[in-house]
């Protein structure tokens, strides 16, 4: 089966799980992504009137306005029930690397003011120890130099993205290399450095159910 099959059938899986809160009163969290976008296809086929969602991105954004579907503000609507997003990698523990797409830090926001994350991916995401993908980290443009000094003593090789400016106006440095056996710890670790807006480990707030879609089956771990 290919990628994107799987991105297909994840999606739905998880619109089946979540549908029970998904109604015209109720605000929801939508991540970014091609699996995060396969979800949005999913909901605007459904038909399903929806108060609205909660966009992690400028992207997200537009391709929900595309169908149709209101855009809230998280300021306005407090605690969301659920937040459906993807992931780049997720562990046994359900701890994620995020930010392939440069959203990081606004999804970091939603699943923190979210009650339940659910994540979906395609099987090849899932790792026993985080670290192969390279672990994004969003920082403010005058300190990427100095960031990137202190990734280097924290034992990564950070490369800049070129090219790439996020929706909040800052740069991503991707970090190779990175010995990921303590995810918590590293978050907090790289976040305390000055300059440094968050990183893409979501190891403080990992998600509650991961859902991966594989060639047969759909695997649920929680």
């Amino acid at each position: 089966m290919s990628q994107d099959a799987k991105k297909r059938r994840v999606a739905e899986a998880a619109f089946e799980k979540v549908r029970h809160l998904i109604d015209s009163e109720t605000p929801i969290g939508i991540g970014t992504g091609s699996t995060a976008n396969c979800f949005i296809d999913v909901l605007a086929e459904s038909k399903i009137q929806v108060l609205g969602a909660v966009a992690s991105s400028e992207a997200t954004a537009e391709r929900l306005e595309h169908y149709g579907i209101a855009l809230l503000d998280l300021n306005a609507t407090g605690t969301l029930p659920v937040y459906v997003d993807g992931a780049d990698e997720a562990d046994t523990n359900l701890n994620l690397i995020k930010g392939g797409g440069a959203a990081l830090t606004r999804e970091k926001i939603i699943a923190e003011a979210s009650a339940q994350f659910v994540c979906i991916a395609d099987d090849s995401k899932y790792v026993d120890l985080l670290g192969r993908f390279p672990l994004p980290v969003e920082v403010i443009p005058l300190a990427r130099s100095l960031v990137g000094r202190a990734l280097v003593e924290l034992g990564g090789d950070p490369e800049y993205r070129q090219g790439i400016v996020t929706d909040n106006g800052n740069l991503i440095l991707d970090v190779h290399g990175m010995c990921i056996n303590d995810p918590k710890s590293l978050e907090l670790a790289i976040n305390q450095i000055p300059g440094v807006v968050t990183c893409g480990l979501f190891a403080k707030r990992p998600a509650d159910v991961l859902l991966l879609a594989s060639d047969k089956d759909i695997l649920e771990f929680s």
